[in-house]
């Protein structure tokens, strides 16, 4: 591909300037907790920080990671990409926050970018860029949801009117509990395997996942301080829980990020930051008839143009 151009360094300094843009914010609207920093390295293969705030005012548990890793490609990335021996570059942000309040949902983020190289010569052969936002409700409040995408229709529009469309219905595609036959939660964008093309360049999708990266602030904190200092019932704090063992269920069946690290001895204690601290798995949990709960459930069943409301 003639026009690959390496942006392997803007993207580091992103990744470490967005993880610091976004728990200052976060650490500003709890107000109490702070953001533990786990700096850490693997011999060979790549450093990163991981970044978890716990038991705050405002948030329950979190997690802002960001990972800079390469080296000879592992033998399930060639099987998976289809190419013989490699190396690779891989850098990414990702992000979890489950608030205390369950009228406050519980988010989802994560932007990254890769890099393969011939083995011998060490030339560039391949890059692409994924990522995305998601948003899971354990109470529906239509104009959260509303905002949500909307900021997100916004940034996408920035740089090509065809993203949100296409990357909302990957988003709804991706992030379905098969297995219950509902969403996750409401959705958000979902992108993977960007390539630059005549059309957009290196340099284009890498200011489309910085912009978006940066605009999650803007399509998320504004809900959480909405929702944050709510009055709230022992019961809706049980529902919560019960919703967030369907969050737990879809990232390890299957959110392929999650089963990709564990399978490659990956860093277990940042693999398994976004599950939350507090869950139920009650037998055959049936919320009551016209609740607030059964009105989540319902519109979970099926993807919802939020934009045409």
């Amino acid at each position: 591909m003639s026009n690959l151009v390496s942006k392997k360094e803007e993207f580091i300094k992103f990744v470490s300037d967005v993880q610091e843009h976004i728990c200052e914010k976060v650490e500003a609207i709890d107000g109490t907790a702070k953001f533990q920093i786990d700096d850490w390295t693997r011999d060979g293969f790549g450093y990163g920080s991981t970044r978890v705030i716990s038991d705050g005012a405002v948030i329950e548990k979190g997690g802002v990671n960001y990972s800079v890793v390469g080296g000879e490609l592992p033998k399930a990335l060639q099987e998976k990409f289809e190419v013989d021996e490699a190396s690779f570059f891989a850098s990414g942000i990702s992000l979890v926050l489950h608030p205390q309040n369950p009228f406050a949902p519980t988010v989802h983020a994560n932007y990254r970018y890769f890099e393969l190289y011939d083995r011998e010569s060490e030339t560039l052969k391949d890059l692409w860029f994924g990522g995305g936002a998601d948003m899971t409700p354990y109470y529906l409040f239509d104009e959260d949801a509303v905002h949500f995408h909307k900021t997100h229709k916004d940034i996408c529009d920035q740089f090509d009117e065809s993203f949100y469309p296409k990357f909302k219905e990957e988003c709804d595609n991706y992030f379905l509990n098969h297995h219950r036959e509902e969403s996750r939660g409401i959705g958000g964008i979902f992108f993977d395997y960007m390539r630059p093309t005549e059309e957009m360049s290196s340099h284009d999708l890498f200011e489309f996942a910085k912009t978006a990266g940066f605009g999650f602030t803007d399509a998320y904190l504004s809900i959480l301080k909405r929702r944050k200092d709510m009055e709230f019932t022992e019961d809706q704090r049980y529902w919560q829980e019960i919703r967030r063992g369907r969050y737990v269920e879809f990232n390890l069946i299957h959110d392929r990020g999650t089963l990709f690290g564990l399978k490659t001895k990956g860093r277990i204690e940042s693999i398994l930051m976004s599950l939350p601290p507090r869950v139920r798995w009650d037998y055959n949990f049936t919320p009551e008839e016209g609740s607030e709960e059964e009105r989540l459930l319902e519109r979970l069943k099926n993807p919802v143009d939020w934009l045409s409301k």
